[in-house]
Parts: structure tokens; C-alpha cells; sequence
């Protein structure tokens, strides 16, 4: 009799990818930008430091979206509340950005957080508290979102943040 089913092994497998993939992001030199429940200011200090580039701001009705492309490749979006705290961090690209930068404060709950069953190998949600983290895709093509529950502005549909 196998000591873990198929179902379970799979889980396990997944978990111990994602466990790999959120230390390699952490340890990696890249260079997030904003950091998710932080004044906005943090945009523009991260952009300097990580050598990346805004490739634009706009404003929206209820938020305020700054996209930024890093050495990587990786784009980066920042959502921005009329409070001016970062509620938002969404990223596509070939690689995870920092998350321990992007994530600020809420990185150590994302790494103790339990891990949900998964309808695949590819994709991952956790909600701790107020964060809800989102990943997902295969290699050279990533993409994630983290996001504050609290600090979504009312009105913001969440799906429209990509």
C-alpha cells in the first residue's frame, strides 16, 4: 500500500514547488517596486533602486495604476487608493518578481499560511487574513496579483486588476 495517494502526493508536490519558488523569489537579487499596504511613495524609491522603468501612470475613477517593467521583463502593475496606500500588486512576466519586496509585511503571513486544495498543478490562491495571493503559469510565463481586502476602494472589481 503507497504511503500517500495520488491526490495527496500531488498536493504535496505542489506545495513543496510553491514553497521553492516564494524562497527563490525571496533570495533572488530582482527587485520588486511597490510594496502592497504602503504609501505610494514606495513606487518611485523601488523603481531607482531596481534600475526599472515606469512605463506609465494613469488614473482610473476610484484608484491610481503605475506599470513598471523590471531588468527581468517582468511588468509590474501598482493599484493605488485615493488614501494613497498600494492595495494591489499584480505581475506577468518570464519571471516572479520579489516578493518579499513586493509583498512588504505581509510576505511572512503568505509563507505560514496553509495551503488550500488546488484545482491544478499550476495555479495557487492563499488567503490569510486581509491578503489574498493569487499565482499562477509555467515557466517564462508568470503572472500573480496580491491584494488587501481592507483596502480596496469600493467599486474596484477585483478581476479587472490584471
Amino acid at each position: 500500500m503507497p504511503l500517500l495517494r495520488s491526490d495527496e502526493f500531488k498536493h504535496a508536490a505542489l506545495a513543496a514547488a510553491l514553497a521553492a519558488a516564494v524562497l527563490a523569489a525571496a533570495l533572488s537579487p530582482r527587485m520588486a517596486s511597490a510594496t502592497l499596504g504602503e504609501p505610494e511613495v514606495t513606487v518611485q524609491n523601488d523603481v531607482a533602486r531596481a534600475h526599472a522603468t515606469i512605463k506609465f501612470s494613469q488614473d482610473r475613477t476610484n484608484y491610481r495604476v503605475h506599470e513598471i517593467t523590471l531588468p527581468s521583463g517582468t511588468s509590474m502593475r501598482e493599484f493605488v487608493a485615493p488614501s494613497g496606500v498600494v492595495f494591489a500588486v499584480t505581475w506577468t512576466g518570464p519571471t516572479h518578481p520579489d516578493l518579499r519586496q513586493a509583498l512588504g509585511q505581509y510576505f511572512q503571513p503568505l509563507l505560514s499560511a496553509p495551503r488550500a486544495k488546488f484545482a491544478d498543478r499550476r495555479h495557487l490562491q492563499i488567503q490569510q487574513g486581509d491578503l489574498v495571493v493569487q499565482v499562477g503559469g509555467h515557466m517564462r510565463a508568470l503572472s500573480g496579483r496580491a491584494y488587501l481586502l481592507s483596502v480596496v476602494p469600493s467599486g474596484v472589481d477585483i478581476g479587472d486588476l490584471h
